[in-house]
């Protein structure tokens, strides 16, 4: 299992579009891959489990990914969250 912390960017504008994209990502992963905020934990291939944190702009997050691809999907997944423009 690996973890990474992460500050999410995203323009107000297309919040919930990046959220989607996130989903997305992750869900092309075989490994378990969550979002962790202040206390409260979600899958990341779940979108109301994402929604359910109240993630905004700023926030800082922890990515935890546990599985055969768990670096390549912390990776992939914090890098997207730290700038969600580059695939708009």
């Amino acid at each position: 299992m690996i973890s990474k912390e992460v500050c999410f960017a995203c323009d107000e504008d297309t919040h919930m579009k990046s959220i989607a994209l996130l989903i997305q990502k992750a869900s092309n992963f075989d490994s378990s891959i969550y979002i962790e905020k202040d206390d409260r934990r979600a899958n990341a291939k779940s979108l109301l489990g994402v929604m359910s944190l109240g993630i905004d702009s700023g926030d800082h997050l922890k990515v935890v990914a546990e599985g055969e691809d768990e670096e390549a999907a912390v990776e992939l997944i914090v890098d997207y969250m730290a700038d969600t423009t580059k695939e708009l």
